[in-house]
């Protein structure tokens, strides 16, 4: 009986995940806090059933592991957002710079014709 109720909730689960990947891209926190979720729900699983209580383990592993995930997701989305800054940044200056390279060549050009 514990077997099927279980297997029901995995069913259930991944019929949900699935739902949700309709080709929507997830940002960095959302995958992190998925797999948490999906890692703390299985190992939860497996130590709740060493101790006689499967749903209960998988439930309280899944809140743990999606709460670890979302934590770690969230710094590295941070992250990865200020590496994207910091690029736009140093593009926007190399532009600048070439821009100013190339008015310089060209004041040097008007002063050796003069």
């Amino acid at each position: 009986m514990r077997r099927r109720w279980i297997g029901a909730v995995a069913i259930a689960t991944l019929l949900t995940v699935a739902s949700g990947c309709d080709g929507q891209q997830f940002s960095t926190t959302q995958k992190a806090t998925g797999v948490g979720a999906l890692l703390g729900g299985g190992t939860g699983a497996i130590v709740g059933s060493a101790v006689g209580h499967p749903v209960a383990g998988t439930l309280i592993g899944a809140g743990v592991g999606g709460t670890g995930g979302y934590l770690v997701g969230h710094e590295l989305q941070k992250n990865e957002e200020a590496q994207q800054q910091t690029s736009a940044q140093v593009s926007y200056q190399q532009r600048e710079i070439e821009n100013q390279r190339r008015e310089i060549r060209s004041l040097q050009q008007q002063q050796e014709t003069e």
